[in-house]
């Protein structure tokens, strides 16, 4: 076999896989309980929900389907909200809690004032999104 029919030498090696830390990111499973306020659009068109649940140090987003893209995407902004959060060490209801109070327009949406409540379960919430 002449050089040039040897196959490179590195398509013979192990691949040494190591898992990369991301951006640091709450839970996205709760166990229990979970606390949640509605997001909606300018126009008062709900656009999903912030959950937290501080035991699992869990929260995340969730969305009711049939949304048109410019709600999709205006999600993105409340998951980079998230991340933000669990970047500065804020418990997860603590997270709710300074949402609550921020007044301030993310993306063309806003936690609708008030609707701070708590469902019994991550799966229920799930369900409430969904229109069931």
């Amino acid at each position: 076999m002449t050089s040039e029919n040897r196959p490179n030498p590195r398509f013979e090696e192990d691949m040494q896989l190591k898992r990369v830390a991301g951006p640091p990111r709450y839970n996205r499973v709760a166990q229990g309980p979970v606390q949640y306020v509605r997001v909606a659009d300018s126009d008062g068109v709900l656009i999903g929900y912030v959950w937290a649940n501080d035991e699992g140090d869990a929260a995340g987003w969730v969305t009711p389907p049939g949304l048109g893209a410019a709600a999709i995407n205006a999600g993105a902004a409340w998951l980079r909200k998230l991340r933000d959060a669990k970047s500065r060490g804020i418990a997860p209801t603590a997270l709710l809690a300074e949402l609550v109070r921020d007044t301030s327009d993310i993306s063309g949406s806003g936690v609708v004032p008030g609707s701070l409540a708590e469902a019994p379960s991550l799966a229920e919430l799930k369900e409430l999104a969904s229109g069931g």
